[in-house]
């Protein structure tokens, strides 16, 4: 496609760097607690306020319509010119971690409505459809697996067993489900909002989402955009070293059968082995850590211990996984909890994705994404690409998380030029 003389490249440069953090930071307002970052997480009073208020920019606006899907994932659509095409979808979620920044997720929120007010300023019609979607629980923190929404609208038969979830106090999803249901309505009855039936499962003709990078590699490099071409493989495994317990103060410790030394000897092992084998690509995390029977004065007769070990590569992952077996101490168990593969991207967009950053002279680098985004039950369902901007020192999941205002409408430039050229421009 031609981007750098074509209408896709004016909407681009029509992005208002200060509308997009102006609406940033009135979103970061839902949730903001006093001592910093936002505490907003799903179906949440605060996350219903957060949605109430991104559609009511839209909901009344002539040539939009928006909608509320089974999965509460919320729809805010730019009519197309061509009744009936399938969409170009485009979002994130807005949903945080108990206690989270304020773009992860919300920045790409903010960026796809930025794109539809560049749209609108200079008038530009388009073939498709343009849907603006805030994926319901992508986080997990609330309701648990995360990715509901984005998982329960590319695989209905998922939903279910999602309904039946409750969350730490004992409300299920079901019922909050239908509460931000309930919630919409109301909200588009005292709007005057035009809405649209949005089905599970619907045609989609691509899905690009931006986000935070959630790591250090863009700021280090200099660069304003990360192509993303793929979702790494990840791998949860669970652990069982057992021994025998034994008294504190009178058991020599040659006499001991001690889980906890045989289970830090084994973690000891599996850390040292991923600082020095030489790939930078795998990365081994061990969350969790349970200690039985627990006591001051009691050798350990259990441990149980969980490892997230990722690389792009599967071949990686198996050689990981072996060496994990072969290092287990006599007595010890291990059990997959996950087997996620590498996700890879639609090759098309993501070319699309690097014509689009080199047309607007936007400096970027093709990258593999550490986490799991929407963007991944999305990838199997209709062709999908990510744009990563930025984040300031890597940070993420945390109130200090930051990016430069510049680098974010660098990379909101990247997605309209790519939704515009999507959505087919014919006016």
């Amino acid at each position: 496609m031609a981007l750098a003389d074509g209408r896709a490249a004016d909407v681009a440069r029509t992005v208002d760097e200060r509308r997009l953090h102006d609406a940033l930071r009135s979103l970061a307002r839902h949730g903001a607690v006093r001592t910093g970052g936002v505490a907003r997480q799903a179906l949440t009073a605060e996350e219903l306020a957060a949605r109430r208020a991104l559609l009511s920019v839209f909901g009344d606006r002539p040539g939009y319509a928006v909608a509320i899907d089974d999965a509460a994932n919320i729809h805010i659509r730019r009519q197309g010119a061509e009744p009936g095409a399938s969409p170009v979808l485009t979002g994130s979620h807005v949903d945080t971690q108990p206690l989270g920044g304020w773009l992860d997720g919300s920045f790409g929120v903010v960026a796809g409505l930025e794109v539809l007010q560049a749209l609108d300023g200079l008038g530009v019609r388009t073939r498709r459809p343009i849907d603006v979607v805030m994926w319901t629980n992508e986080e997990g923190s609330r309701y648990a697996p995360g990715l509901m929404g984005s998982v329960a609208y590319t695989d209905p038969s998922r939903l279910a067993a999602f309904l039946q979830v409750e969350d730490a106090e004992g409300i299920d999803f079901r019922a909050a489900r239908d509460a931000a249901v309930a919630d919409f309505r109301n909200a588009a009855h005292a709007g005057a909002w035009t809405c649209f039936d949005a089905p599970l499962a619907r045609p989609v003709h691509a899905y690009i989402e931006a986000h935070i990078e959630q790591g250090p590699v863009l700021e280090a490099e200099g660069m304003q955009v990360g192509c993303v071409v793929a979702i790494q493989g990840v791998r949860w495994l669970h652990i069982v070293v057992n021994g025998r317990s034994a008294h504190a103060g009178t058991t020599p410790l040659r006499a001991r059968d001690d889980a906890q030394a045989k289970a830090i000897a084994l973690a000891h092992t599996l850390l040292t082995h991923a600082a020095d084998c030489g790939d930078e690509r795998l990365r081994v995390t061990i969350g969790r850590w349970e200690c039985a029977p627990g006591s001051i004065n009691t050798v350990a007769d259990r441990i149980v211990f969980t490892v997230d070990v990722r690389h792009p590569e599967a071949a990686a992952l198996d050689a990981f996984v072996a060496r994990v077996e072969r290092a287990l101490p006599a007595g010890a168990a291990m059990r997959m909890l996950q087997d996620k593969p590498t996700t890879p991207f639609d090759t098309r967009l993501v070319d699309l994705a690097r014509h689009a950053c080199t047309a607007l002279h936007l400096r970027h680098r093709d990258m593999v994404s550490g986490a799991f985004h929407d963007a991944m039950p999305l990838a199997g369902f209709c062709p999908t690409a990510m744009l990563f901007a930025p984040s300031r020192d890597g940070i993420s999941h945390h109130p200090d998380e930051d990016t430069a205002i510049a680098d974010l409408a660098a990379c909101t430039r990247a997605l309209a030029c790519c939704l515009t050229a999507l959505a087919e421009p014919v006016a």
